[in-house]
Parts: structure tokens; C-alpha cells; sequence
């Protein structure tokens, strides 16, 4: 954004500060300076001049010989302008000198054997007209001997000044000189505005309807009537362009300056262009068009908020007005639009038509909403001296959905904790109410403020620490001499991450990062999701739910490319609402940290020595335990199953430690991946991190090799179908005793000869000592009593042992 400085200095007095030291506090006060333009450095070494004499050259019959005086020293020159003439303020370029159009330096020479010390210029060879029919001849009210920049008006500094989205305060002059006149501790001078009103009411001449408040929560109208559209001013010409913005009309070039002198954007209709002299905001109808002032045909959607009148529609709202009733010539009567849209529909309407404009950029980051009628009513001042009309009596401000100031406390105590050093509360005090907060409280340990509406970033007392320090100076933090250093050991709370990352690496996953916005039809397949406030658009208008939604589009963008067979992994964070209610603080939703595990396709290629085989749930299963015996060593976890599934999962698998729920997954549900457009199966875990965390690490021990034989017994039990593996094994180890060290699952049997809803599920026993050689009679008594247990306790049937 362009900062003209002499603009700037009409709200804040900085001419007894170095240019260079104004940058430099900009950029560090977070306004950063990229370029600096300083429009004198063009004309250096050039100065108001005149012409004491001129007489014809000897040896050329089209050139003259000129003095030209700068009241100091008389330089001979040679000119070739036919409108040369004595008695001229004329604008010099003395040796040394730099010509704008051409880039040429100005020397010393001999032109057809006459000196010539320097060169009376023309406007275009100065780069101010194209005029290049004779010199420029200056009014003869002319300081001679004047730098040329300072009479032209041409000494101004223009900055270019990158502003981050979140200051929509800073995108005009008087946001810039209010953090200016903070840093430097001016004086921030407003504009005066003093407004004759005719006795004619506005309201009997237009009304204001809204009926989309949420697009449109504020909406303020002037009226000025009998204006006569013509050139603007120089002032008002001289401040548009020196921001590179080209002078149209008097009434619209007032809108422009407003736009850049307080930051919100004004639309001038032509009153008596519009029907009814009504403006109603509303959205348009899909698929209507409209023709915008750049004579282009757009094609709306329903979402797009729109200006009407009573029969059409007249502007796009927040993005650019319509050829039906812009300010012509002719315009007698003008309705000047002052509102505030929601940022939002702005930017999603402009992106929609493709469509940028100086207003838009402003409402997609925010106005205030509590500066429409001061713009309003600064415009209609300009307008009624410039286009000599009068202003209607009243200011039309429909404002139904009202923006309430934000009350913030800040505390000196958190002050000095957050910066590490003190600040004196006097200079806390004077800094927060020069960016314009107003004070509502105070006592010997805190401030309690309002926050104005053009700071909508201003949310917390941690935001009012950074506006102190910024604005304070960086520069002025105390340079520490001597830290102390503790030599306790130091718990880096990214250590467990990275474990995990490796150990995943090392087993063969890839990993993925996926974007935290998702659409809202993607979150809603798991918990209550968190809305975004300012979607960029309709896919990224919630946070994430969970890693799935992240990882099945990174499947199907594989599957697309032609890769089929992936193991990955993600490990990242989650968004739900504890409740449907609107989120009010962090109490109102609950933020996770997890890690997922990604297998589809094929589990191996196919090789001479190996059948190709797809990815099943095995596999899963075994990453899911490699993964944990990594870190945890031996498996502590318990598995659970869970064969009926759930909405995302065709069946559930569970891992659990005590009462700690870690993780689960399974194989997800075809309808799932139909969204997705993924037509083959996808398994996928999720652990979360901070349960994985809480179970303890068993320490590295030392275990001697076992002096004594085991005893192997297999069985099988014949269940039904709802019985999990899991509560099998719980019974045999309840049944036994401490004789029985290990069981394992080998075998799953299911037909209709077992009985309706009924498996056969086979188990491997291990019996052994660690002090003495078992016997047979002993290692069958504790079998048959294992067994008479889980019949007992499953009501199983006994299907034999070895």
C-alpha cells in the first residue's frame, strides 16, 4: 500500500524527523517499509530559473543563446525551444543534473562552438506532461533559485508499505499516523468535519433495506443534491496521484480520497438513477448477470450479496458498482454508500468473479463497522464544497446486527513475565490509548479497555502485550549479560514425537502432511466439528475431525496418479466441539494430537518366489503391534474387537492399556471411500498421543535363558460369534494357573456344523517353571481345570486338546 509522507503529515507532525528514522520505527513497529520513493532525488540539481537574456546563437538558425540565472551565478545556455523568450521563470537543470525522460546527465559542453552549462527543461523531459512543443514556462509568482521539487510539489516521499491481514486499521493515512504518532508520541490530528444541512430530510428523498444482515450488518447513506460534476481541485488531484491513483471527477475522486484517508471504502450512485430512490442489499439469483463499471458482463451466484433498487440490481456489494447509476456528467443528485460488508462474503464473491478491486481488498480484511457515518459525513462535506451542492439533513444508517467493542484486561505483572523486562505502567497506559483504545478501568496492577472496532485483531491480553512492546521498541529490550543455565536434565516434550516418527520410518510408512481445513461434509463424519470464521472457501471451512478425512484425499490423489500400493503414515492434530453450541471460549472445544496408520493395495509385489497378496487386516494389526513393541518393548496393550463396526469402520479393532484408551481402527466402510471416489479397501489406525504417552515405558532387563522344558497343549472352544478372542484368552488365563506363562491364537473356524452364530477358535498353550522340570499329571490337572472354567464362564463347548 502507498503512503504519500506529506498526506501523513496532515494527521500527525513529523517534520522535525528524519525520513530515514520514520522508516526504520515503521518497519519495526511491524508496518514494514519495503520501498521508500523520494520524489525530489528526480530533480536534483535542477532549481527555478530565469532567463536575463537570450539572443541568437551565431552558427544555428532554430537555437538561442540564453543567461539563465539562479540569483547566485549566471550560466550560458544553449536552448533550442521556439518559445524561449527574456523575462521567463523557467525550470533549470544545472550540470549535474539527471533528466527523468531519457536518464541522461547534464555536462558541461560546446553546441556549435558556444558553451552551454546546463539545460531549460520541457514538462515531458521532466516526465510531469507530454508536452514537448517548448520549455515549461512557470508562473511568474516563481521563487527563482527555488529547488524545482519543493515549487512543483514533487518533495513528497512516498512508502510502500506492507501491511499484514491482520491490521485492516493500517490500510489507510490515518491508520498509518496513528501507529506514527504512538511511536513518535504525537498528536494524532482527525479531520474536522462541519456540515451545513439544507431543511430537506434524506429520508423523504431514499431509504435503505437489508435484507441479508449477515452479509451486510451495517449499511449508512448521505444525500447531496444540486452538485455540479467537475475537475477536481489541485490538492485533491496532487493527493490521488501521488499514490499512483488517476483523477476522474470531483465527486468521485472524493470517494477515492476518503477510501485512503480513513481506510472505508464509498460508492457515489447516481440518486436519480435508481429506482424508487431505494437501495436494498440482498443476494442475487443464480445465474443472473450485471454489468460492472469496467463495461464487463459478470455472472452471479446466489451467494453473491448484491446493491439493488427497486427494480435491479445496482452494485456488486464490497467489489464494484454497476454502468446503471454510476456518477456521470450529467448527475445532479448523489446517494453516497457507507457501509460495512462481512468480510467473508466479500472475499468469496470476489474471488468468485475474479474480481479485485481497492474496495474489495479492504472489506475482505475487515473495516469498521464503527466508522460509516464519519466517512459518510466527511465525504458529504468534501462533496457539498467541491461540487458546490448541500447536504440532506440526516444520515441513513440501518445498522441491525450491531458490533459490540471488546473489553480486554491487561496486567503489568503479565507484562514484565511475558517480555521479560518492565515497562513503566505510565507508558503502558499512554501507548494503548494512543492506538486508539478507550479506558474503562484502572488500578494499581492492571488496565481494563475497550477495544475499537477497526482493531479486530485486539482479542486478549497477550494481543495488548504485543501492541506495547511493538510500539515501545524492540530496540529497547536490556541486553542480558549473563543467563544462568541449570545442569538438570531437560525433558523435550518433541522426543516422544520424534520415537514415534522413527519408528514408523523404520518400519516402512511413509509420511503424509495433510491441510487442517476440511469441507463440512468431511468433518461431520467424525465428532462435532470446529467452523472456520473466514473460510478461503467451502472446502477448508472446517477443522479437521480427525487424520482420516486428510488421509483418504491423500489415497485418492495417489490412486489418481496411478499409485496403488501405500503405507503411510500422519501424525498431526484434531478439532471437535464438546457441544452444538457456539464456541465462547477453550472450554468449548477440545484440540488432540494423533498419529494414523494408512495400508491399501497389494501387501507385497509379486516376485518368482512370492504370490501377490492384497493388504488385509493382519497386516494392520501388525503394524499397529511393530509400532508399539518399539517403543514399549514388550505388547502391555490389550486388543479388543469389535465386529459390527461403527459409521466409519466396517468392523473395530481397539488397543487399550487398564482404563487408557489408545487407539482404534479397522477396514473403512465402502461408503466412506465412495465419497472419497477410492474403489478399493483402505485400513487405517489412530492412535492419540498423549494416551500412547501415558503408559509406562518398561525398562531394559536382563532375562536369564529358562533352565527347564515347556509344555505345549493346544485346544479349541466352540463360541458364539459376539465373543471376542480377547475375552477367550482373559477365561483360559483366569482358569489357569501361574504354571501357564503364554497363549496364542492360532486358528478361526467358522460353518453352519459349528451351530448357528457360532466359531471355533484354536489356542496354543506354554506351561513351564522357572525352578523345576514340570510333570504331565500336573500340567493335565491345571489344563482340565482351565477348561471347566471357560465352559463354565463362555458357555463353550470343549473341542479337544493335544
Amino acid at each position: 500500500m502507498k503512503i504519500s509522507l506529506n498526506w501523513l503529515k496532515d494527521y500527525v507532525d513529523v517534520s522535525d524527523i528524519p525520513v530515514n528514522e520514520i522508516i526504520e520505527k515503521l518497519t519495526d513497529s511491524g508496518l514494514e517499509v519495503e520501498d521508500a520513493e523520494f520524489q525530489a532525488a528526480k530533480f536534483e540539481n535542477m532549481v527555478v530559473g530565469f532567463v536575463k537574456e537570450k539572443k541568437k546563437h551565431p552558427n544555428a538558425d532554430k537555437l538561442s543563446l540564453c543567461v539563465v540565472t539562479d540569483e547566485t551565478t549566471d550560466y550560458n545556455v544553449v536552448c533550442g525551444a521556439p518559445n524561449v523568450a527574456q523575462g521567463q521563470k523557467i525550470a533549470f537543470a544545472k550540470i549535474g543534473a539527471v533528466i527523468p525522460n531519457g536518464n541522461f546527465k547534464i555536462a558541461k559542453t560546446k553546441i556549435r562552438g558556444e558553451v552551454s552549462e546546463g539545460m531549460i527543461c520541457s514538462g515531458k523531459e521532466l516526465s510531469i506532461n507530454d508536452d514537448h512543443s517548448g520549455i515549461m514556462v512557470l508562473d511568474e509568482n516563481a521563487e527563482i533559485g527555488k529547488p524545482l521539487a519543493s515549487f512543483l510539489g514533487l518533495d513528497d516521499v512516498i512508502l510502500e508499505i506492507g501491511i499484514t491481514p491482520n491490521r485492516p486499521d493500517a490500510l489507510s493515512h490515518i491508520g498509518v499516523a496513528r501507529d506514527v504518532a504512538a511511536i513518535f508520541n504525537r498528536e494524532l490530528k482527525y479531520p474536522q468535519i462541519k456540515i451545513q444541512e439544507a431543511d430537506d430530510k434524506a429520508e423523504e428523498f431514499a431509504s435503505i433495506e437489508i435484507l441479508n444482515s449477515d452479509g451486510c450488518p451495517r449499511y449508512s447513506a448521505r444525500v447531496v443534491k444540486d452538485v455540479t460534476i467537475k475537475e477536481s481541485p489541485d490538492w485533491l488531484k496532487n493527493k490521488l496521484t501521488s499514490i499512483g491513483l488517476r483523477p476522474i471527477n470531483n465527486i468521485v475522486d472524493v470517494t477515492n480520497f476518503v477510501l485512503h484517508e480513513i481506510g472505508q471504502p464509498l460508492h457515489a450512485f447516481d440518486l436519480d438513477e435508481l429506482s424508487g430512490k431505494k437501495i436494498i442489499v440482498q443476494n442475487a439469483a443464480e445465474g443472473e448477470k450485471f454489468i460492472t463499471l469496467d463495461s464487463k458482463e459478470r455472472k452471479l451466484k446466489v451467494t453473491d450479496l448484491m446493491i439493488c433498487d427497486a427494480e435491479k440490481p445496482v452494485a456488486v456489494a464490497g467489489v464494484m458498482g454497476g454502468e446503471n447509476s454510476e456518477v456521470s456528467d450529467k448527475t445532479k443528485n448523489i446517494l453516497i454508500e457507507s457501509a460495512y460488508f462481512n468480510p467473508s462474503s466479500v472475499r468469496k464473491t470476489s474471488r468468485s468473479l475474479q474480481l479485485s478491486t481497492d474496495a474489495s481488498y479492504r472489506f475482505e480484511r475487515g473495516t469498521d463497522p464503527g466508522n460509516t457515518v464519519w466517512a459518510a459525513n466527511r465525504a458529504a462535506q468534501l462533496m457539498a464544497e467541491l461540487g458546490e451542492g448541500k447536504i440532506l439533513k440526516g444520515v441513513i444508517d440501518n445498522y441491525p446486527s450491531k458490533i459490540e467493542t471488546k473489553e480486554v484486561a491487561i496486567r503489568y505483572a503479565r507484562i514484565e513475565r511475558i517480555l521479560g523486562y518492565t515497562i513503566p505502567a505510565n507508558q503502558v497506559k499512554e501507548i494503548l490509548l494512543k492506538l486508539g483504545l478507550q479506558l474503562l478501568n484502572e488500578d494499581e496492577n492492571s488496565l481494563t479497555l475497550s477495544v475499537p472496532t477497526f482493531r479486530p485483531d485486539l482479542e486478549r491480553e497477550i494481543d495488548l502485550i504485543e501492541e506495547v512492546a511493538r510500539i515501545y521498541g524492540y530496540d529497547k529490550i536490556p541486553v542480558v549479560e549473563r543467563i544462568p543455565i541449570t545442569l538438570e536434565e531437560k525433558f523435550d516434550h518433541s522426543d516422544y514425537k520424534d520415537l514415534i516418527r522413527n519408528s514408523a520410518i523404520a518400519l516402512g510408512l511413509n509420511e503424509i502432511i495433510s491441510i487442517s481445513l476440511i469441507s463440512k461434509e468431511e468433518a461431520e463424519l467424525c465428532e462435532i466439528p470446529v467452523e472456520v470464521l473466514n473460510p478461503q472457501s467451502t472446502d477448508m471451512a472446517m477443522l479437521r475431525t480427525s487424520l482420516l478425512q486428510g488421509a483418504l484425499q491423500t489415497v485418492a490423489k495417489n490412486l489418481n496418479a496411478g499409485e496403488k500400493n501405500l503405507k503411510l503414515f500422519e501424525i498431526g492434530n484434531i478439532f471437535y466441539k464438546n457441544h452444538n453450541n457456539e464456541i465462547k471460549s477453550f472450554d468449548d472445544f477440545t484440540e488432540k494430537e494423533k498419529i494414523s496408520i494408512v495400508l491399501t493395495g497389494k501387501a507385497n509385489e509379486i516376485y518368482w518366489q512370492e504370490k501377490e497378496r492384497p493388504v488385509d487386516f493382519f497386516d494392520l494389526k501388525a503394524f499397529v503391534n511393530n509400532l508399539l513393541s518399539k517403543i514399549y518393548l514388550d505388547n502391555q496393550l490389550k486388543d479388543t474387537y469389535n465386529h459390527d463396526g461403527n459409521l466409519i469402520f466396517e468392523y473395530v479393532y481397539s488397543k487399550n492399556y487398564k482404563n487408557i484408551f489408545a487407539g482404534s481402527g479397522g477396514l473403512v466402510r465402502k461408503d466412506i471411500l465412495k465419497k472419497f471416489e477410492i474403489n478399493q479397501d483402505v485400513f487405517y489406525f489412530e492412535f492419540d498421543i498423549k494416551s500412547l504417552n501415558a503408559i509406562p515405558v518398561l525398562k531394559k532387563e536382563f532375562k536369564e535363558l529358562l533352565k527347564f522344558p515347556k509344555v505345549l497343549r493346544d485346544c479349541a472352544f466352540v463360541v458364539d460369534k459376539a465373543t471376542t478372542c480377547a475375552d477367550i484368552i482373559e477365561s483360559i488365563t483366569k482358569g489357569s494357573s501361574r504354571l501357564l506363562k503364554k497363549v496364542l491364537l492360532f486358528d478361526v473356524f467358522e460353518s453352519d456344523n459349528l451351530g448357528k452364530d457360532k466359531k471355533s477358535t484354536a489356542f496354543s498353550l506354554e506351561y513351564y517353571d522357572d525352578k523345576r522340570t514340570l510333570n504331565d499329571d500336573e500340567v493335565d490337572k491345571d489344563f482340565e481345570n482351565m477348561v471347566n472354567f471357560v465352559v463354565k464362564k463362555l458357555n463353550a463347548e470343549f473341542r479337544g486338546n493335544n
